[in-house]
């Protein structure tokens, strides 16, 4: 109890995405003290810093400082202490933050999150997903002052310190240059292509792509413990679908080898559904199903369906854009 209450204390100072990640932090201090966070900080054993994004010194009568602060692995909590651990989740390489200001009016942040691949930053702009698009870089949204986006393997967050007028344009015309000076752009994740669509009750903005157990569990939670062997090597993407007028959740996991998939499955079975006997489903003890099939390198999960026949449903159909894309 001392401890969340200690780390509780983190919180009083938030810019606007803390605000949104504070009970996701809590849960990954948590496993960060009792040394369950397995890949380092880096993600890819390097740290690197954005180099070739040259910004304008001026947008919208907005001016920039002429100050770049720079951060890595371990300084970046000295900037955004109890959020930064979202990003080293995803691979983080480094950032930069720019700062522009106009009399009279609220200073602007720009901050440049470089991460490992543009899956991973695609991953962090998924996970926090609930606004509308604003039609920048790969993927945007625009809502309550904040807008974040993604493009190659960079994620990019714009807010200000404050409101007025002017300040929401000044805010989307510093992160549209932003965009157009990021040189790169990446594929999304592939295992999206595989999610059934809005026919089979797809929810907007409901799909997250996720490295780790621990932000698994911030969406949907399955178990404290990694019963699913999620690390940096796999790659996992969990919908929210529409059935019967009940929430399901649909986990695609992909590991680096049909051996590796088989042996989650197996320690998933065991953990989560032991009064299966045997069998690929279990009615819970909410009344609803959870489904769980290997499909070669990839497991296919199903929770909370409302009837058996639903859960069948969308397993068949993940099965079939596979085995579709496989060809």
């Amino acid at each position: 109890m001392f401890l969340h209450e200690s780390l509780c204390g983190i919180f009083v100072h938030l810019h606007p995405l803390q605000k949104r990640m504070k009970y996701l932090v809590i849960s990954i201090l948590l496993l960060l003290l009792l040394g369950a966070t397995g890949q380092g900080a880096g993600g890819e054993g390097k740290e690197r810093v954005a180099t070739k994004i040259v910004l304008p010194a001026g947008v919208g009568g907005y001016k920039w400082d002429g100050k770049i602060k720079t951060f890595n692995a371990k300084t970046v909590f000295d900037y955004i202490n109890g959020a930064a651990e979202l990003y080293l989740a995803y691979g983080f390489l480094g950032l930069r933050v720019w700062r522009y200001e106009k009399t009279g009016a609220p200073p602007i942040n720009l901050e440049v999150y470089e991460q490992a691949t543009s899956k991973d930053a695609y991953g962090v702009f998924s996970f926090e997903h609930q606004d509308e698009p604003a039609g920048i870089g790969q993927g945007s949204e625009f809502g309550g002052g904040l807008l974040r986006f993604w493009k190659g393997n960079y994620f990019v967050s714009v807010y200000a310190e404050g409101e007025g007028e002017g300040v929401e344009a000044a805010i989307l015309g510093i992160g549209k240059a932003a965009a157009q000076a990021i040189p790169v752009t990446g594929p999304e994740p592939q295992l999206i292509r595989f999610l059934p669509g809005k026919e089979f009750g797809l929810m907007d903005k409901s799909t997250r792509f996720l490295r780790s157990h621990v932000l698994l569990n911030q969406r949907f939670f399955i178990a404290h413990p990694n019963i699913l062997n999620l690390s940096r090597e796999t790659e996992a993407v969990l919908a929210v679908y529409l059935r019967e007028g009940q929430k399901v959740q649909l986990l695609l996991i992909r590991y680096s080898s049909a051996d590796k998939a088989g042996r989650a499955l197996e320690s998933f079975r065991k953990a989560y559904m032991p009064d299966a006997g045997g069998r690929d489903r279990v009615k819970t003890e909410d009344r609803k199903w959870t489904l769980a099939r290997q499909n070669k390198d990839s497991l296919l999960l199903v929770f909370s369906a409302p009837t058996e026949n639903d859960a069948e449903a969308l397993l068949r159909a993940t099965e079939e854009k596979l085995g579709m894309g496989s060809r």
